[in-house]
């Protein structure tokens, strides 16, 4: 591709996903209302996707499902299959890869594609994406929504407002037309714009998202100041530039395979937790969790981070707090026993409702100090074969005494990826 030649790139969204998973595979829920939702008798009965049917009812994602149904009485609840949505996923990423090398993940249902290279092989980008939308269609049952642009920004843009909406499921938007569609659209529909920046701009006055736009980028960036503090000129700048549909990023294969900057997991729990015991459970499970995860990576942490949220629900308290280790570690009853300091020298003893351990600052692993109060090469040997054994037969072939409690959540989480289940 020469210098300065216009790019063109698609978002692919993948309309109501997980729902769609769903009805392809049970065809005789296909003319119904589907919602998958998390279990309703935990505190993770919430719409995780609905179908356009579903949807037409007023049902929504991440309302409660209790809700929902009251909305939609006939609706058909699938329990979430997390495992067989990746599988899903990582089969239409290979039909994209079909039409270009450089497909681009954002999400579990969304993917940049960079076709410029592609288009005097299989014709104008219309053309591609209508052959991207029969083709997904006909080998998993999900329907497509691409929007077009020159970037991603405004291809992400174009497939928000106008692809999801109209019945081709395709909308270009180039640069050109940015001023005529996108200006004129209000604040609330700017990617990145939530309903707290949409009342945040109005009280400056802006309530389109050419309002913005046309806002010069020293005034916007003043005005975020008086608002937000002197720490607010890189947000005004990405306001600014999104209203503008400036963006320089490429489309870049293998995203996730960057190291990553940090590696957590958070535990909303089934019931209030008050006793220290119930709660050291959870914790050195989560610390397990984080510690296998820097393993697998190939990492060692220098910051631990520790966070919790206590009831009342309507009145919620709760901390993050991070310390340094005195040396990089993975291994699970070191990281513990910081995770026990932090978490017992802020918790006001309200009782739990949710709590999370991460770790950053990596290194690699490949190399490590040796202290003299603890045999770190035995250690290490161990925490490898328990690993293994998890990688083998499933994170619940073995778990500590203490998961066996009632307390304990591990078994329950191995059935489950990214708090769903597979």
């Amino acid at each position: 591709m020469s210098k300065g030649k216009e790019r063109t790139i698609f978002l692919a969204d993948c309309q109501s996903f997980y729902a769609s998973v769903e009805k392809a595979d049970h065809p005789g829920v296909r003319d119904k209302p589907v919602a998958v939702a998390g279990d309703p008798a935990l505190r993770s009965g919430i719409i995780l996707a609905a179908c356009p049917i579903a949807k037409s009812f007023g049902v929504s994602t991440a309302e409660r499902l209790g809700e929902a149904l009251k909305k939609c009485p006939e609706l058909v609840v699938m329990r979430p299959r997390m495992q067989h949505y990746i599988d899903v996923s990582l089969m239409i990423t290979k039909i994209y890869e079909e039409f270009t090398d450089l497909v681009e993940v954002f999400s579990i249902d969304e993917q940049f594609l960079d076709i410029t290279a592609s288009l005097p092989v299989f014709g104008d980008p219309d053309t591609i994406a209508m052959a991207l939308q029969r083709k997904v269609l006909q080998q998993t049952g999900v329907k497509v929504r691409i929007g077009i642009s020159s970037n991603k920004i405004l291809a992400k843009i174009a497939t928000d407002i106008w692809a999801k909406k109209n019945e081709t499921g395709i909308f270009t938007l180039r640069p050109p037309a940015v001023e005529e569609y996108l200006w004129a659209q209000p604040v609330s529909k700017m990617f990145g714009v939530g309903s707290r920046m949409t009342a945040h701009f109005a009280r400056l006055g802006m309530y389109t998202i050419g309002d913005v736009a046309r806002t010069p980028l020293p005034l916007l960036k003043d005005k975020f100041r008086a608002r937000f503090g002197k720490q607010s000129d890189i947000h005004a700048e990405v306001m600014w530039r999104t209203a503008n549909g400036l963006d320089d990023s490429p489309v870049t294969p293998g995203t996730f395979d960057t190291p990553p900057k940090s590696i957590g997991h958070m535990m909303t729990l089934p019931r209030d937790y008050a006793e220290s015991a119930e709660v050291d459970t959870i914790l050195l499970e989560l610390t397990e969790e984080v510690c296998r995860d820097c393993r697998r990576k190939g990492y060692m942490a220098s910051i631990v981070t520790v966070s919790c949220m206590c009831s009342p629900f309507d009145a919620p308290t709760g901390f993050s707090r991070q310390m340094k280790m005195p040396d990089p570690t993975n291994h699970t009853r070191t990281v513990f026993q910081a995770v026990k300091k932090l978490f017992y020298k802020f918790w006001d003893t309200m009782p739990v409702r949710r709590a999370g351990v991460m770790l950053s600052q990596f290194v690699d692993d490949d190399t490590y100090q040796l202290t003299l109060f603890e045999d770190q090469i035995k250690a290490r040997a161990l925490e490898k074969v328990t690993d293994s054994l998890k990688d083998r037969f499933g994170n619940a072939a073995i778990v500590r005494a203490s998961s066996l409690t009632t307390a304990g959540q591990a078994q329950n989480r191995a059935l489950k990826i990214g708090g769903h289940y597979k």
